[in-house]
């Protein structure tokens, strides 16, 4: 079949269909808030026994990355989603008849966190970095709105269908129609065989440097974890995880505490989500014209900048102010470290490499998950644990700046001894 179809590119339908996964995927993993209370009160477990098995889950959910990556690069998208969706199956079926907390745990909490890593935008961003260069950072970008609009939507969704059938009957709903609709994207949309060019211009082929055709099979993958971009966008992970998961999970908190009511707290975190959704197709657009580094860097600037403001604002008005600043640029850091990581190892490299820098920002997401609630008990204030996700961000901003230009790549270049 045929890559274009007059003058549209094929590669935008694997975008639509990664998209699409993602919010799916993305929406359950994150959605977990609405199945808690239900799920204490049916099983008899206590809130720090499911706390402690979500948290057992998320840390799953990292580790799958790296495995989806490797499981990408040896055999393709297409097997790593079909597995993926089975697991997810099988997991909620399990997880259903699960009673006591050892097969909950590793129904609900293990299992279905790697079904779903399977299926994460670490085993969709290889496919997109093959079918798009020119457009790279657009189309990686839709990944992470696609994550947004599935936290948007789907935790919603989840809590009606709870409320109407139950939490049992609501996962194997969620099981139905992901296969519903993993399956037949998996087999008729997803491709990995993208055009030798991909997305690129025939005038943009024709300046190609001879030396852009070399082989990209000399650097491994051993060696590609030992050079400093690779430490630099896994740092900065760690910063983004740290960052966006203790905003998930003290944000509210930490503002009633400075004097807000619950409505306007969950309106100004709400706020941050709802205009990242949009921001993204923007800054997928300039990714493609400015240096990925250097839009990077502002993003995690901006971001650190915006926790101290979090923690000063005074007003409802300086609250949605702040809250819509910092959803410009809350969800730009993964799908710009993607492309980046995509642009220094090339495609054969990028998915692995990325579930191993995820993993980083899974650590600094747990951490944070702790460091908030610790540091308020020990020392009656937030300002630890929001003014050092700050710090970390403002450093992030800095090293970023250090990574190589997008002209540069190490794809076949061998690494010093």
């Amino acid at each position: 079949m045929a890559n274009r179809f007059g003058n549209w590119y094929f590669g935008w339908n694997i975008v639509a269909a990664a998209t699409l996964l993602t919010l799916l995927t993305v929406g359950m993993r994150m959605g977990i808030g609405p199945f808690f209370l239900p799920m204490t009160e049916d099983l008899g477990f206590s809130r720090s026994l499911l706390s402690g098995i979500i948290a057992i889950g998320m840390l799953c959910y990292g580790l799958g990355m790296p495995l989806a990556g490797y499981l990408v690069s040896k055999h393709g998208t297409r097997p790593v989603l079909l597995l993926g969706n089975a697991v997810v199956v099988a997991s909620s079926i399990w997880t259903v008849y699960a009673r006591d907390p050892v097969s909950f745990l590793l129904s609900f909490g293990i299992l279905l966190s790697i079904g779903l890593a399977l299926a994460s935008p670490v085993t969709l961003t290889p496919v997109l970095a093959r079918w798009f260069v020119r457009r790279r950072g657009m189309a990686l970008f839709f990944i992470s709105t696609g994550s947004m609009a599935g936290i948007a939507i789907v935790t919603p969704l989840l809590t009606s269908a709870i409320q109407a059938v139950g939490w049992q009957a609501t996962i194997l709903g969620f099981a139905a129609i992901y296969t519903l609709f993993t399956v037949p994207l998996a087999l008729f949309v997803i491709r990995d065989n993208a055009p030798q060019h991909a997305d690129q211009t025939p005038e943009q082929v024709a300046a190609m440097p001879a030396s852009s055709h070399a082989s990209t099979a000399s650097l491994k993958l051993g060696e590609a974890m030992l050079t400093g971009p690779f430490w630099i966008i896994t740092i900065g992970l760690f910063a983004c995880g740290f960052s966006m998961n203790l905003l998930g999970t003290h944000g509210i908190p930490m503002l009633t505490d400075h004097g807000f009511d619950a409505t306007t707290s969950s309106l100004g975190i709400g706020l941050i989500g709802l205009v990242a959704i949009f921001s993204t197709l923007v800054l997928g657009r300039i990714s493609d014209v400015v240096p990925r580094k250097k839009l990077l860097a502002v993003i995690y600037f901006v971001r650190g900048l915006g926790f101290f403001a979090l923690l000063i604002v005074a007003t409802q008005w300086e609250l949605y102010t702040v809250a819509a600043i910092g959803g410009i640029v809350w969800a730009g850091s993964i799908a710009l470290s993607s492309a980046i990581l995509a642009d220094i190892y090339g495609v054969r490299l990028v998915g692995v490499l990325y579930g191993c820098s995820y993993l980083g920002h899974q650590v600094g997401a747990m951490i944070s998950s702790w460091l908030g609630g610790w540091a308020y008990e020990a020392f009656g204030t937030h300002w630890i644990a929001f003014g050092s996700a700050g710090v970390i961000l403002l450093v992030a901003a800095v090293i970023a700046l250090l990574l190589p230009p997008k002209e540069f790549t190490l794809m076949a270049r061998p690494v010093p001894a």
